[in-house]
């Protein structure tokens, strides 16, 4: 047991350092899932409308791909269990990567885990105390789920299948992140990998969710998926306590892997050999923009090709919008106090790409505090020492988060305008609307990215304050009309100025504005960075 000595020690430290973070990760899970399954309740309150919904979803796969496997929806449970369980699993497995990885690979890196080693700490007591303390917030989040999800009326066997099937879903890809930060010696990568694993299982599980509506026979990738796992477990669909083995062995088996893993490799090292670059970097790569863009260009290419898969379900489900709009007038009220007046396919596609947006504003938080993280861990300072300036370093970043948001954008919306095209029959016409509609949003994405930069250059300690920023847009500019917030709050939000497009018509006005107010923000955070100290 001296491989597990000081476990409780670092168990409390990082409840210590990620008591915000964590409490935030389980606060927006748990509400989010209670108001989905609130709102649910009211959409399909009677048998008829249930009815409906189940006649749209078992003739659409496009439908079953983007919810999920569809076990009984004459129940108001099975419907939250065919919208819910899939997209909240995918959640809660990327917190569980993300909070991991913080707690294993980031601490080597920044040479923490070295230095508290020389004490009297066992070789995996990082490990494990990371691995339990994930275990322990999903636990929390299963226990809070499943009683939100009680208090709202269903019934609670159902209740705590979701919850635990979810739970068991985010276990397994912490015990993921520890495998990949076992293979490799960067933070980045091996959050990239575990994530690359979780897009591949949601992948797996879209494509046999879809095929379950045909006799397509590829309906058994589901079981290839833990996020299949967590549906199989039949949430309010007379459940199958037994799938919930499975993640008990799959995580048992992954745990005795990263111990084995753990005694292959030095600490702050990885199993996996660095690969060795040239003697002499290519003249591509002789600039501050250049170096940005190699260090960056996985995650944009990982993001731009997820985006591309979104935009294509939502896509091919537009046209379907019409027959469920008119079968159920709260959905079609639900959905115009998101998306404005119009057709309502054009409301539809104005609600996904205005998410859409949001969602890639997301990307551009995370790309521009690349700086924050750079300066934290040292590796500007030899940058610096070279004939390069601070503004040119801080603006590389940064103009790799602008670009990579324009090309996030445009890969979901050509995606979506492509599989809409396809299905309405008017390829030529519906393709540059809906790229259109995405691209309308470049301006208000890039407003976060001008916050992102006055924080990181003038209150650096408080630069991650920009997520909070992004969560506060997400708000309200998604439920913002349906909370029926004041006007003077709705306008705090930079998504709420993009013009609904296709729905509405094309203000460039606003669009204009929200460019100057982006470029100020990035001139004022350049300014205040080339002024102070470094870290």
């Amino acid at each position: 047991m001296k491989d597990y000595t000081g476990t409780g020690t670092l168990l409390r430290l990082a409840l210590r350092l990620d008591r915000v973070r964590a409490t935030a990760w389980v606060a927006c899970l748990v509400l989010f899932t209670t108001a989905s399954t609130n709102s649910n309740n009211e959409l399909y309150a009677t048998a008829e409308d249930r009815a409906r919904l189940a006649e749209t979803v078992a003739t659409n796969p496009a439908m079953l791909a983007l919810g999920g496997r569809a076990f009984d929806l004459s129940t108001t449970g099975g419907i939250n269990a065919y919208q819910l369980v899939a997209f909240m699993a995918t959640l809660i497995g990327l917190m569980s990567i993300l909070l991991v990885v913080r707690h294993t690979r980031a601490e080597e890196e920044s040479g923490r885990a070295e230095l508290a080693g020389s004490a009297v700490l066992g070789r995996k007591a990082w490990l494990a105390s990371a691995l339990l303390f994930v275990t322990g917030v999903n636990l929390v989040v299963a226990v809070l789920t499943a009683l939100g999800l009680q208090s709202t009326g269903l019934p609670a066997e159902g209740s705590w299948a979701y919850a635990i099937g979810c739970a068991g879903v985010g276990i397994f890809f912490g015990t993921i992140a520890g495998i990949t930060a076992q293979l490799t010696d960067h933070t980045r990568a091996a959050t990239g990998l575990a994530s690359a694993v979780l897009g591949l299982a949601y992948l797996l599980r879209a494509t046999g969710d879809a095929a379950s509506g045909s006799d397509g026979g590829l309906e058994w990738l589901t079981w290839l998926s833990p996020i299949g796992w967590a549906e199989m477990m039949r949430p309010y669909a007379d459940e199958n306590w037994s799938v919930g083995l499975l993640f008990v062995v799959f995580v048992a088996g992954l745990v005795a892997a990263v111990g084995v893993l753990i005694d292959r490799r030095d600490i702050g090292g990885g199993v996996l050999p660095p690969k060795l670059g040239p003697a002499d970097a290519a003249p591509a790569l002789r600039g501050p923009f250049a170096l940005a863009w190699r260090l960056q260009k996985g995650s944009l290419l990982g993001w731009a090709l997820g985006f591309a898969v979104v935009g294509a379900a939502f896509g091919g489900v537009a046209d379907g919008m019409v027959d469920v709009a008119a079968d159920n007038p709260d959905i079609d009220e639900l959905l115009r106090d998101l998306g404005g007046g119009g057709d309502i396919v054009d409301v539809f596609l104005a609600t996904i790409t205005s998410l859409i947006g949001v969602v890639v504003g997301a990307y551009a938080v995370q790309s521009s505090l690349r700086l924050s993280g750079e300066e934290s861990a040292h590796r500007v300072d030899p940058v610096l020492t070279t004939a390069v300036d601070r503004v040119r370093w801080a603006a590389g970043h940064l103009t790799v988060a602008a670009l990579g948001s324009v090309v996030m954008l445009t890969s979901a919306g050509l995606a979506a305008g492509l599989t809409h095209g396809l299905n309405s029959g008017d390829l030529g016409g519906e393709l540059p609307r809906v790229l259109g509609a995405a691209l309308a949003h470049v301006p208000a994405v890039w407003t976060l990215v001008g916050l992102c930069a006055l924080l990181f250059g003038l209150a650096p300690r408080y630069a991650a304050l920009s997520w909070a920023a992004l969560a506060v847009a997400l708000v309200i500019g998604q439920f913002g009309e349906v909370l029926q917030l004041d006007q003077s709050v709705l306008n705090l939000s930079p998504f709420t100025h993009v013009p609904g497009l296709p729905s509405a018509d094309l203000e460039a006005t606003p669009l204009l504005l929200l460019t100057l107010l982006a470029a100020a923000l990035v001139a004022a955070g350049l300014g205040g960075f080339r002024r102070r100290d470094i870290a």
